[in-house]
């Protein structure tokens, strides 16, 4: 089983999802994510982290609000932005890095 610090030091771009069950922009992003990972397909690698249940990675990425995106590439933070985003501007911030 890979490890966080696998997937995030791969080669293809990962874009993390730091969230919490309880956060309404949260669940409102998760339509627009799984449009995402239907629109780039293999392009980008996209992964959920629970805050509440997985506090030492939130703590580590410095997470203070839900939903926070991260955008990372061979281990490197890319792009970063907490809140709500619309999908065709997480496409343009992931596409120049596929």
């Amino acid at each position: 089983m890979e490890t966080f610090k696998d997937i995030i030091t791969s080669q293809r771009p990962t874009l993390v999802d730091f969230y919490a069950t309880w956060c309404g922009p949260c669940k409102s992003m998760a339509p627009i994510l799984d449009q995402l990972k239907k629109e780039m397909g293999d392009q980008v690698r996209v992964i959920k982290i629970d805050v509440d249940r997985n506090p030492a990675v939130a703590d580590k990425f410095k997470i203070r609000g839900v939903p926070t995106f991260i955008l990372f590439k061979e281990g490197d933070v890319i792009w970063r932005q907490s809140g709500g985003i619309p999908l065709a501007q997480l496409i343009s911030k992931i596409q120049p890095h596929t």
